[in-house]
Formats: structure tokens, C-alpha cells, sequence
């Protein structure tokens, strides 16, 4: 069962009763691929990323969840800001009640090569996807629209 249901401009989305949250993810391509991870709490794909905490900058948080996610020791300057996504109608819908509108800082990291992927707790899987297999992918309704716009597009 997911711990967390996600919704994007979704009429029917329950509304928030927590404060904004702010979170940083991030567009990893290498080769003209993206990297994606399977989420544990959904079941779906999503990018690699997540909440700031309190005292993070968001490219702080961001350099934070690829070491915890992923294993590696990216610099800071490395993650080149592309977008903010701050609709009210992003929502993450939690299992424990706790419902959170989502802002998001979007980045993006291109690797020259592949790297090898340690993943964590909160992933089943993470790999590089090509367009055409991004297209088939179940991917967390609050990243559909930055899949899209920040690598389908392009």
C-alpha cells in the first residue's frame, strides 16, 4: 500500500493542512537519458530529490538527497537551477493524514559517464530511462509535468 498519494491541479485533491513545503529535485541526464528512482512510499518514479530541511538552501538539499539516494559526492555548484514549480494545486496527500502543498526547486545534472548507483531506503530502483521509455512510465503525478517540460521537450 503507498504511504503517500500525489495530485497535480486534481479538483478532487484533499486540501492542505500543513504548511508549504519546500523541496529541490533534479533533472540527471547523462547521454540523453534521465535517471529516475522507483519510490517505496508510491510505487511510482520520480526524480531524485526532496524536502529541504529548515536551515538548507536548496541546492544544499539537493546536494544532500543525491549523496543520500544515490551515493554520490556531487558539488554544489554542479546542480544549475532551471525552474521553480510552486502551483497551490501540487499536492502530496500523506497515509498518516498529513497533507502538504509542494514547491519545488528543480535542477538539472548532466554527467559525462554513468556512475554506479547506491541506492537507498526510500528507492526499489533507480536507472537511466531514454524519452521514449520515459514515455511509459508510471511517474508521481507532481513530476509528470517537469518530466515533460525539463526532458521530454527538450
Amino acid at each position: 500500500m503507498a504511504y503517500v498519494k500525489f495530485y497535480l491541479n486534481d479538483p478532487n485533491a484533499p486540501k492542505p493542512n500543513m504548511p508549504a513545503h519546500l523541496g529541490s529535485n533534479c533533472i540527471i541526464t547523462c547521454k540523453g537519458k534521465l535517471l529516475l528512482e522507483k519510490r517505496v512510499d508510491s510505487n511510482t518514479w520520480g526524480l531524485v530529490g526532496g524536502g529541504c530541511k529548515k536551515w538548507e538552501e536548496p541546492d544544499q538539499a539537493m546536494q544532500r538527497e543525491v549523496l543520500e539516494e544515490l551515493g554520490w559526492r556531487i558539488p554544489r555548484d554542479q546542480f544549475q537551477k532551471i525552474k521553480v514549480y510552486g502551483e497551490p494545486g501540487r499536492i502530496a496527500a500523506f497515509r498518516d493524514g498529513s497533507i502538504w502543498r509542494m514547491v519545488i526547486v528543480v535542477f538539472a545534472l548532466d554527467l559525462p559517464e554513468e556512475r554506479p548507483i547506491r541506492i537507498s531506503s526510500e528507492s526499489k530502483e533507480a536507472r537511466f530511462f531514454t524519452k521514449e521509455e520515459v514515455e511509459n512510465l508510471e511517474i508521481a503525478v507532481t513530476h509528470t509535468d517537469i518530466v515533460r517540460e525539463c526532458f521530454l521537450d527538450r
